[in-house]
């Protein structure tokens, strides 16, 4: 029984391009406790393959959190195959706001041991205790009340080029990093002020809130559904729009438009732009902001070295990969030297121009 991918990404492509079906991006995320992560992953595997779902999912015993595309036209089977499975059944799945048949050319199903990884000793709380969920129109009445600070729980790669007004975005490489940081600078708050945070889709708040609740923060609240959710709901509401620029997705497309704003820069020339790319050199992939124009200069390169390696035969390109390491940290997104317009590290506070105090 086939239980992994078995095509690649170009055979993929083809068959996509030939079967001539829209197909939609999707993710939703879920705490829960599953007994055995390896056969539930396999009986997914067996049902999504057959609907020729695409994408990137994770499943441990603390839950599933998944990215992934699927045809338009198999939306409904995928949807009664949820609602089959106790702890999914009714679950909120989040509808990328611009669709792209190719976002996912893959279906990798992986066991984790952790759906999201946090660094957290989750015997040490109750993951369950978690925050006040509120949706758009209440997000938007927190975040203009002075007594509120608002806290973006991504990544620096993904609030550098959207955020919302405001919002605190700590200068971190992973969401691990961001907690301990988090908690030091705002332990003076724990009881005044509301702590309310944010995510691409709700998974890295959930189990946030719950950790800060633990550490002693009283008023603690976390955007339901996270900003795709959010620019829904303001769409369908006629609400005011609080975010500003894109939001940073993972899959193939990287964005998607939220507002118009530009609010980053080109990591190599600072020109505006706020598309990231990998870098082409097979290794380094490095990934880094890049305008059309250094795109071309660069050849899809994030330095002068990748770029004369990547000019070289492939078997060339793999024989100076033997036995070496990836050249980039990986978690280092858009942090190498050789960038001069690549984001500087700031205090978590900077992005306010002063301390909630």
């Amino acid at each position: 029984m086939q239980l992994y991918n078995t095509l690649s990404a170009k055979e993929r492509e083809e068959l996509i391009d030939k079967a001539g079906k829209k197909r939609l991006t999707l993710s939703f995320y879920k705490y829960a406790h599953i007994e055995d992560p390896k056969d539930f992953r396999d009986q997914l595997f067996i049902t999504w393959n057959k609907l020729d779902v695409l994408g990137r999912i994770y499943v441990a015993h603390e839950g599933i959190n998944g990215q992934l595309s699927l045809p338009a036209d198999h939306f409904e089977n995928f949807k009664a195959h949820l609602d089959e499975i106790s702890f999914l059944k009714d679950i909120r799945l989040n509808i990328a706001r611009e669709q792209d048949n190719k976002s996912f050319l893959k279906l990798k199903i992986k066991v984790r041991k952790k759906i999201v990884a946090d660094g957290l000793n989750d015997a040490s709380f109750d993951v369950t205790n978690k925050g006040i969920h509120v949706g758009a129109e209440q997000f938007n009445e927190l975040i203009d009340d002075e007594n509120t600070i608002l806290v973006d729980m991504r990544n620096h790669y993904e609030s550098e080029i959207g955020h919302f007004q405001n919002a605190i975005t700590p200068n971190v490489d992973t969401f691990r990093e961001s907690l301990p940081i988090i908690e030091e600078d705002l332990k003076d708050f724990k009881e005044e002020k509301n702590l309310v945070m944010y995510c691409t889709g709700g998974i890295r708040c959930e189990k946030a809130s719950a950790y800060f609740k633990h550490k002693g923060f009283q008023k603690v609240y976390q955007l339901e559904g996270g900003i795709i959710e959010y620019a829904r709901q303001v769409k369908d509401q006629g609400l005011e729009n609080k975010f500003i620029g894109k939001n940073f997705v993972f899959d193939d497309r990287r964005c998607e438009l939220i507002t118009d704003e530009v609010i980053a820069q080109c990591h190599q020339c600072g020109q505006p732009f706020d598309v990231h790319t990998n870098c082409a050199n097979d290794a380094c992939h490095l990934l880094f902001i890049q305008c059309d124009e250094c795109k071309e200069e660069m050849n899809n390169c994030c330095s002068t070295q990748c770029k004369e390696v990547h000019a070289l035969p492939y078997r060339e390109q793999k024989e100076l990969r033997k036995g070496q390491g990836n050249s980039n940290d990986i978690f280092k997104k858009g942090r190498a030297e050789h960038l001069p317009y690549k984001k500087d590290l700031r205090n978590i506070f900077e992005t306010l121009g002063k301390s909630p105090k």
